[in-house]
């Protein structure tokens, strides 16, 4: 399986979370697509009231006035020097993957593993920051294998706040993040700006399917956990 890299990896601006990452397909999942909505109309820009006749035009302040002081810098979370995923372990939940790194593919949806029976491995989607960088990075799993097998986040569901989820790297660290919260979202109403649009730290995105519907044999939703690299 071929993998491509998009680009910048610092995390993904509103117009390109918009205009790239148009489908999530898991093809663990049935084969459902996870649409990704419109970013949303720009907001509108603040008119000022036109001037009532008569009304004398505001001066302006005095020269001898002091200038205001600047606001101070804002003071980022520290984050880790970039460097690609090796495995992805979540003791909590027995879960133990090596990543493949995969990108998009020409329709703009992400890559992700093929299922060989066993779940396959996790991925990283290689646009992504790398773990422990500053930005959101992002991995995908099945959910189901074939032959009715469990795929390697079948549990995510059971990750609770505080759960630690660790990131072996290739310059031999490891990142540590904690679990913030888990989402369910329907695939027609996916919040891609939520979920991969840039953040002040490093964080992490586990996504899967979920909600699966027998009448079709698809999964109607997909399961992200929101995770914070630990401090």
């Amino acid at each position: 399986m071929t993998t491509k890299n998009p680009g910048h990896r610092g995390g993904i601006g509103a117009s390109t979370a918009a205009g790239v990452l148009l489908l999530l397909t898991l093809t663990g999942c049935a084969g459902g697509t996870a649409s990704t909505p419109d970013a949303g109309a720009a907001p509108s820009t603040s008119v000022s009231p036109p001037a009532t006749p008569g009304t004398p035009p505001a001066t302006s302040a005095p020269s001898s006035a002091a200038p205001a002081a600047a606001p101070p810098a804002q003071q980022l979370p520290p984050v880790m020097a970039a460097s690609d995923p090796v495995t992805l372990a979540i003791p909590s939940i027995g879960v133990r993957t090596d990543l493949l790194h995969l990108g998009l593919r020409g329709n703009g949806s992400l890559e992700v593993p093929e299922d060989t029976g066993n779940g396959a491995p996790a991925s990283w989607y290689n646009g992504s920051p790398t773990p422990g960088e500053r930005g959101p990075s992002v991995m995908l799993g099945h959910v189901n294998a074939l032959g009715g097998n469990k795929g390697v986040f079948a549990d995510l569901r059971k990750l609770t706040p505080g759960a630690e989820i660790n990131v072996s790297r290739t310059d031999g660290s490891i990142a540590v993040f904690t679990v913030d919260r888990g989402a369910l979202y329907s695939k027609n109403e996916f919040p891609t700006l939520e979920v991969y649009g840039n953040t002040d730290g490093a964080e992490l995105r586990l996504i899967t399917c979920d909600g699966y519907d027998p009448a079709t044999g698809l999964f109607d939703d997909n399961y992200v956990i929101y995770a914070t690299l630990k401090a």
